[in-house]
């Protein structure tokens, strides 16, 4: 095996891809709430991408990947056997994995597979993990038997009622506790807007929210400054100070309004990527 080798790759969906990479230092040190920074070939941009799983005896790390810009689209076209040039980490500060009690673990769309080691660190500590998988559509709901075996109970919701509880996972959560659920912890991931109004909730509920982040990011060293968040008030590096912090102290509208800057030119290069590759197969 090589380093950084892609040893297994599973399409979860139309968008969605499931890489096992053979990195073998990563594996040995990753805990719940690092990621890694993947790089495709020598022009790639660095992306960063979270740790699903790994396993330290195998040497093997596993990363979920969403086609949404060029790079990502690069990646998801690689097959079995194909390296990626780079994977740096584990980066960032890992959760703080303790007994809260009974925890709330909601993931929205591809935020689904970055709160499994989440879970699965939180059960291991001996929580009650309540899990709420929420997606668009049921395509897009994933990893739901992986949650299923990390979690007391696994709830899935779609936006479309087309697969579990029709509505948003905040409507999920408010059920739960309507319900007669004490829950003592939330922790939080996916779409900014879902993550702002999820973590509202939870404060209103009692519940002490925890989010991650996904800002702009480039060297994931702190050394840039792309990545930076307002966190109670004060200037916060994702890379480094999280990417998960405590979410009623986010800034969750400088967070969306920053994320934006670059959209008009993710559009762009998503184009020219779709374009050549389109050219590229049409020769052969």
């Amino acid at each position: 095996m090589r380093e950084n080798e892609i040893l297994e790759r599973e399409q979860l969906n139309d968008v969605v891809v499931k890489f096992v990479l053979y990195k073998p230092q990563v594996a040995a040190s990753a805990r719940a709430g690092q990621f890694v920074i993947l790089r495709g070939n020598e022009s790639g941009e660095r992306i960063p991408v979270t740790l699903v799983d790994w396993d330290a005896h195998k040497g093997t790390i596993t990363v979920i990947i969403q086609s949404i810009g060029k790079s990502t689209f690069m990646f998801n076209s690689f097959k079995k056997g194909d390296e990626f040039l780079n994977v740096l980490g584990p980066l960032g500060t890992p959760i703080d994995v303790q007994n809260y009690g009974t925890v709330a673990v909601v993931g929205g769309g591809v935020g689904i597979a970055e709160v499994y080691p989440i879970a699965k660190a939180l059960k291991h500590a001996g929580n009650k993990v309540i899990s709420i998988l929420g997606a668009r559509t049921k395509d897009l709901v994933i990893l739901e038997e992986e949650m299923k075996g990390v979690s007391d109970i696994t709830l899935p919701c779609t936006d479309d009622g087309s697969y579990g509880q029709k509505g948003m996972v905040t409507d999920v959560l408010k059920g739960i506790v309507q319900a007669g659920e004490k829950i003592n912890a939330g922790f939080v991931i996916g779409p900014i807007p879902m993550m702002k109004f999820t973590s509202k909730l939870m404060v209103e509920l009692g519940i002490a929210p925890y989010a991650s982040l996904n800002p702009i990011m480039l060297d994931g060293t702190g050394m840039c400054g792309c990545c930076r968040v307002t966190v109670d008030g004060k200037v916060r590096f994702a890379c480094v100070d999280g990417p998960m912090f405590p979410a009623h102290a986010i800034d969750f509208d400088e967070l969306i309004r920053r994320t934006g800057e670059y959209k008009g030119e993710e559009k762009t290069a998503v184009a020219e990527y779709e374009k050549d590759h389109q050219c590229k197969i049409g020769l052969h």
